[in-house]
Formats: C-alpha cells, structure tokens, sequence
C-alpha cells in the first residue's frame, strides 16, 4: 500500500511517531509539505499571516527536513497550489487532488486544533481519504492526563498541581526510522509536486548583529540538526542551573533556553527537551531553576489542551470570558488603526516599548518580557483590540505557536485565564526594573 505523510508542524525525523507509524504501515511513502498558500495570504487587520523572518526561519527547517529525507534515500515534495488552468485555490484540496491522481487513500499526519487546521482535516475526510494522525506536538499523552480533554482545568496553577499529584511525565523520545521507504511513483501527479528546494535562501532578511536569536547563520537556523546541537549545548552547559534568575533577560542569546523557534516548526519536540533535563539534572544536580523549565514546558502544555478544549473561542474577542472584554474597540475607528501602526512601527513615543517593538521587526524574536509588556501597552494604553496585536506575532515572531499565541495575548487582555482580570503593565516601572541603565532602550535607539 502507497500513502502519503504530509509535513505540517512536525518537521523532524527524531521523535516523530505518525512518521514511523506510517513507515510501519505502508509499502511506500511520499513526504510531501504544502506550498504555503495560507501564510501569504492576508488577515483581516491587513498583514499577511507570516512575515520574512517568520518564512524565512521555516524555509532553513525545510530544508533540513529534505536533506534528511533526501541522505535516506526518500525526499520531500512540496504539493503546489497553482498549476496552469487550475481553479483549486487552497493547499489542501491540491493534497487531495494529489491522492486521487495517485490512486492514494491513506494521509498520515499529526494532529492539530486550531481551528483552521481543524477545517483542513475535515476536508481531508470528507473527500473520502483515511487519515490517520497522531497528536506529537503534545508533551504528555491524553490517555496519561488525570483528567479528560474537556475537564481540563482552566487555571495553570490548578493544572500543575493536579498533573504533578498524578506523577505524570513525558514519554521517551523515539529514534529516527531505522530505515525510509521508496517514494511511489509519481508522475499521474508531476504537475503538482516538485521536489522541495528553497527558492528563498538569496533572500533571507539581513542579519541585525544584535538579534537574540540570529537564525541566519549557524548554529542558529531552523535545521533539526542546529535543534538538536543546542539541545546538547544548552543542557551539557551551566545555564539550567541559572534558568529562573535569567529568564527575564532581554538581550543576547543565553537568556531563556531559546527552544521555542524550533518547537514552533517541529524541528524540536518537547519530549526531546525534557529527556534532556532529566539526564542534566542526573548529571548536575536538580534545583528550583532546573524545575522552572519543566514548569514553563507545563505552560505550553496547558496552552496546547485549552486550544484543544476550546478552539474558536481562543479567536474571538471576549475569549473565555463571560462578560465583555474590559477594552473593546474596533478598527473600523481610524484613530486605533493609527494606534496600531505606530506600534508595529515602535513610533508610540514610550521608549520601552518602542524599544522591544524595533527588536521583533528586525530580528523575528523578542523576550517573555517584552513581549508581556508590549501586548499590555497595545492593550490597556493604546486600546486596541488584542486580537490585532496576536495576529502581528503570528506575522512577525518566528516562533510564533497558535496555542501560546493566543492564549498568552487572551491572558494579558483579561479574557483568558487570569481570574484576576486584565493584567496592565506599567511601561515606565517595567523599564526601572528590567532596564535601570536603559540599556537596552539604548540597544535599539529609542533612549
């Protein structure tokens, strides 16, 4: 039997469970990934979905992917939305069109929630293909959780607690296949699949030498192969065991543990990453900063099921909240669009702001930190709806994760989990606690 596994946020070959089962399964495979279609096209706030750096992060992991397949003696093939006389019009009914002109029955793939990627699966399903899919952007196994998907516990605290008193941890990553199979033959579909080559690379938006997390040279690009060389760096280092006091950094590259890029393509998976800080802290010692990373892994764990849980309502302006979000206006007003662009511009005239605001245009990253403080300004100060600000970093951020993402900007606005509220972030005393020196406002001219 000939399937196809289609690429989505899991571009690995180490701990990727739907690709080894569909190994196990099928005689032969063809890897393919979608041309980006859905990326380009435009939000209703009037930026496309992904921006350059954010593109350009996912063409080197891309890449990667199809050096790996490629030494193995498979490929990746990208299914391409346009063809001459073509009236599909979307990523997936060209897959689709792919599987019938290759008589092809059966997609593999991982599972996703969001609710576009939700659309995409019922599609798949309704035009009469099998797909089979496993839920590998996850750290812990659903069957493994002391509660069901829809008894989730809205609050982190409540989560942690119930998770830890059930002493559940991650699974052990998997290997790499011991071996691919060969592609099928696929010249019914020629017109739509090319083999994937980057026709991007010339145009890689410049290094800023100041970038946190400078993806345009080693060891910091999208590969798997760089994902999993600063596995190894970080944890064989002594920076876990200063986690929680530097956490809050904003400049340079061994603030964080800077993984998150690379788990938003799935070069990176975080079964990988707590396997890592097991072994470091069998080898180093365990303390309270060691356990803040497998504390902030939990975060995005529970972002991942609430996403699960709740889907559309993440994307709409109240959130989960009962009652209006404390702020509400609409850019229909030209007064807030105004707003809005001197923000994404760092043209607001707070200084801190604008500071974090120049990092993300010019670098595609930006620290915890700032990123709290600036989706409060926008909010509480510029008054702005918060879903504009979340669709920016999906636009900008090269790490950008649609869970984290919108329940992070959903927090902030008070229409998430906080049962405090909205939670406002005052600029200047964040800038005297965090900056005393105003370095880092000087770091991006705005001091």
């Amino acid at each position: 039997m000939a399937a196809i596994y289609w690429f989505r946020r899991d571009l690995r070959l180490h701990d990727n469970p739907c690709f080894l089962k569909a190994c196990e399964q099928t005689d032969a495979l063809l890897p393919v990934v979608i041309e980006d279609w859905h990326g380009k096209s435009a939000t209703r706030w009037g930026y496309t979905r992904k921006g350059t750096h954010r593109l350009a992060f996912e063409t080197q992991a891309l890449e990667g992917l199809s050096q790996s397949l490629q030494a193995r003696g498979s490929g990746l093939y990208q299914v391409a939305v346009s063809i001459i006389h073509d009236p599909i019009t979307t990523g997936v009914d060209a897959l689709i069109d792919v599987a019938k002109r290759l008589g092809i029955t059966t997609v593999y793939c991982e599972a996703l929630f969001a609710p576009h990627e939700q659309r995409e699966d019922q599609s798949i399903k309704e035009a009469g293909i099998n797909l089979i899919q496993t839920d590998q952007s996850a750290l812990l196994r659903t069957g493994d959780l002391p509660f069901t998907i829809d008894k989730t516990p809205l609050m982190f605290t409540d989560f942690r607690k119930a998770v830890e008193a059930a002493d559940v941890v991650p699974r052990a990553p998997l290997g790499v296949p011991k071996s691919l199979l060969a592609l099928p033959n696929i010249e019914a579909a020629s017109a739509r699949l090319r083999l994937f080559k980057s026709s991007d690379t010339d145009a890689l938006p410049e290094l800023d030498e100041r970038s946190a997390f400078p993806y345009q040279r080693a060891p910091w690009t999208g590969s798997e192969t760089h994902a999993l060389e600063h596995l190894a760096r970080y944890f064989g280092s002594d920076l876990p065991q200063t986690y929680k006091g530097t956490r809050n950094g904003m400049m340079g590259t061994d603030y964080s543990t800077k993984f998150s890029p690379w788990l938003a393509t799935g070069a990176l998976s975080l079964r990988q990453i707590y396997a890592a800080l097991v072994d470091h802290e069998q080898r180093f010692g365990a303390n309270d900063d060691t356990y803040w990373i497998w504390f902030e892994l939990l975060w995005r764990e529970h972002f991942r099921l609430l996403m699960q849980r709740y889907g559309s309502r993440l994307f709409v302006r109240n959130g989960l909240a009962k009652q209006p979000a404390p702020v509400n206006p609409n850019l229909t007003d030209k007064k807030a669009q105004a707003r809005l662009e001197h923000w994404i511009a760092g043209k607001t005239g707070q200084p801190f702001i604008d500071a974090g605001m120049r990092e993300l245009a010019a670098t595609g990253y930006l620290s915890n930190r700032m990123r709290q403080n600036v989706a409060s300004y926008l909010i509480n100060d510029l008054e702005v709806d918060w879903r504009a600000g979340a669709a920016w970093f999906e636009h900008a951020l090269i790490d950008y994760d649609v869970s984290s993402n919108q329940g992070n900007w959903a927090y902030i606005a008070g229409v998430g989990t906080d049962p405090r509220g909205g939670r406002r972030f005052n600029p200047a005393k964040q800038a005297r606690d965090y900056d005393p020196e105003n370095t880092y406002q000087k770091y991006w001219g705005t001091a």
